[in-house]
């Protein structure tokens, strides 16, 4: 999926956006390093977690809203978050969901434009 066919799906139907979707569009505009974050009280080491590194560190570099953020997660969020919000799993999207931004920090720069 090209990129800005991916911001228009984000801003209009945010609900039919897919994970796959998200990685894809990240593996074809970026490079990434596995870099080590905190997301809130969680550390994320740079080997753990790096599906979520990438999401919040592209979400970052397009300007992402906290919602468009969470969508960019498709069926993790919609389905197994929001529709168990006392579950246990998923915990870098339900902290981001409590600390947005505000709670993210990078150990360096995960994503670099190709």
């Amino acid at each position: 999926m090209r990129l800005d066919i991916f911001k228009q799906t984000i801003q209009s139907t945010p609900e039919k956006v897919e994970f796959s979707d998200t990685m894809s569009v990240i593996e074809n505009v970026y490079n990434f390093t596995p870099t080590a974050f905190k997301n809130g009280d969680l550390y994320n080491e740079a080997e753990k977690n790096q599906g979520s590194c990438k999401v919040f560190s592209f979400a970052i570099q397009q300007g992402f809203s906290k919602e468009e953020t969470l969508a960019c997660f498709g069926q993790y969020y919609f389905e197994d978050v929001l529709k168990n919000p006392e579950g246990t799993d998923h915990q870098n999207i339900r902290n981001f969901m409590k600390t947005g931004f505000e709670g993210l920090l990078f150990e360096g720069d995960a994503l670099k434009k190709r």
